[in-house]
C-alpha cells in the first residue's frame, strides 16, 4: 500500500512543548497533510498542542499522555489512538528525550536507568507497538532522534548516560531498518547538534548558551523548526529509498 500523508496518521512523542522539536515536527507534518497523534508525559499540554495544530492546519489530531518508558502506558495510549477516528498509522517520530549533564562518576544507577529508559527504551517500545500495523499495510516511516553527543561522546551539554543512550538509538535504527526493509518500512535517525529548545533551561545560562553557539561553525544554534523539517521530509514519500541512515544536522559542529 502506498504511503500517502493525507490518508495516514503520524505518531509523535515528546510533542507538547511549543519550543520543542516534537511540536515543530508536528507542524511540519500537519502542513504536509498528515493527521497527528501527539504524545507526551504531560497529557494536558499534548492535548493543547494538538488543538492548536488542528486549528492552524485543519488536520485531524489527538493529544494524549504517555510514559514511553512504561510498556503498559505505551500499549494503552496506542490502543486509544487506534480506537479514535484517525487514519491508519503511517509514521512514528520518536522525539521524546531527556538530557543528563551528570559526570560519569556521579551517576547513580537510577539516573542511568531513567536516561536510558526515556531515550532508548522508549524508542524501542514505541516502535514495537506501531510496527505490526505498518507491516500489515505494507508501508511506514520511523524517525528516531539521536544526537551529535552519540557521535562525539558528549561535548555539547549532556554527558555519558545521554551519549550512550543516543548511541544505542543509532544501533537500534540500523538493525531495525534491515529487519523492516522487506515490509517497505524505512527507519532513519537524526543527530542534531546544539538546538535552541528549553531542554537545557534548568541547568544553563545566557553565557553558556552564547558559548555553545560560538562553537558551531555556522555561528548559531539550530532551531526546532529546522530539525522538524528534516523529520517531516524523512517521513515523506520523497524519502522512500533512504533507510538505516544517520542524518547530521549540526551547523558543521561534527563533520563525518
Amino acid at each position: 500500500m502506498t504511503l500517502t500523508p493525507s490518508t495516514r496518521t503520524a505518531v509523535i512523542t515528546g510533542a507538547a512543548a511549543r519550543n520543542g522539536i516534537g511540536f515543530h515536527a508536528a507542524r511540519r507534518m500537519a502542513g504536509a497533510g498528515w493527521s497527528l497523534a501527539l504524545l507526551d508525559l504531560n497529557g494536558e499540554a499534548a492535548a493543547s498542542a494538538a488543538d492548536a495544530i488542528a486549528d492552524e492546519f485543519g488536520v485531524a489530531t489527538t493529544g494524549r499522555s504517555v510514559d514511553v518508558t512504561d510498556e503498559e502506558s505505551v500499549a494503552s495510549v496506542m490502543e486509544a489512538v487506534a480506537g479514535s477516528d484517525l487514519p491508519p498509522i503511517g509514521a512514528l517520530l520518536n522525539i521524546a528525550g531527556i538530557p543528563s549533564p551528570c559526570p560519569f562518576l556521579d551517576l547513580t544507577l537510577q539516573e542511568w536507568n531513567t536516561v536510558v529508559g526515556v531515550n532508548l527504551t522508549g524508542t524501542f517500545l514505541m516502535a514495537r507497538e506501531v510496527l505490526p500495523e505498518m507491516i500489515e499495510q505494507g508501508s511506514g516511516r520511523i524517525v528516531n532522534m539521536s544526537s551529535v553527543s552519540a557521535q562525539q561522546g558528549g561535548g555539547v551539554y549532556s554527558k555519558t548516560s545521554y551519549s550512550a543512550a543516543k548511541a544505542g538509538v543509532l544501533g537500534l535504527t540500523r538493525s531495525l531498518a534491515r529487519e523492516m526493509a522487506e515490509h517497505n518500512i524505512t527507519v532513519n535517525a537524526i543527530c542534531p547538534g546544539v538546538v535552541d529548545t528549553g531542554i537545557r533551561a534548568a541547568e544553563t545560562n545566557e553565557e553558556n548558551e552564547r558559548q555553545l553557539a560560538a562553537a558551531v561553525p555556522l555561528g548559531r544554534q539550530g532551531t526546532p523548526d529546522e530539525i522538524g523539517a528534516l523529520c517531516a521530509w524523512l517521513a515523506s514519500p520523497d524519502a522512500g529509498y533512504i533507510t538505516g541512515a544517520t542524518h547530521n544536522i549540526n551547523g558543521g559542529s561534527y563533520i563525518a
